[in-house]
């Protein structure tokens, strides 16, 4: 196996980690950012206020997503299996 082809299938598991982990936090994020510019309007300082939203959308995008998820793992870890022959000869 040579440094380039280890490097390329690094570079592609951390480019769909990335896609897959933004898939799941980005919705999160920003119902975390407009609930904090709700609460600092209103001055209301309740805990849950700002963890259940976060939650149900974080749920919610796996739900939605779960099937591309795992589509593009598999379809990975397949290219991966194909790839055996040409890293090991």
């Amino acid at each position: 196996m040579t440094p380039e082809v280890f490097v390329d299938i690094f570079r592609e598991a951390l480019k769909l980690i990335v896609f897959m982990v933004s898939v799941i936090v980005l919705p999160s994020l920003f119902i975390g950012l407009i609930v904090a510019v709700f609460q600092a309007a209103t001055s209301i300082n309740e805990q849950t206020l700002s963890f259940l939203p976060r939650l149900i959308v974080t749920l919610v995008a796996l739900m939605m997503s779960a099937h591309w998820l795992t589509a593009s793992i598999m379809d990975f870890t397949y290219r991966l299996a194909d790839m055996i022959p040409q890293v090991i000869g």
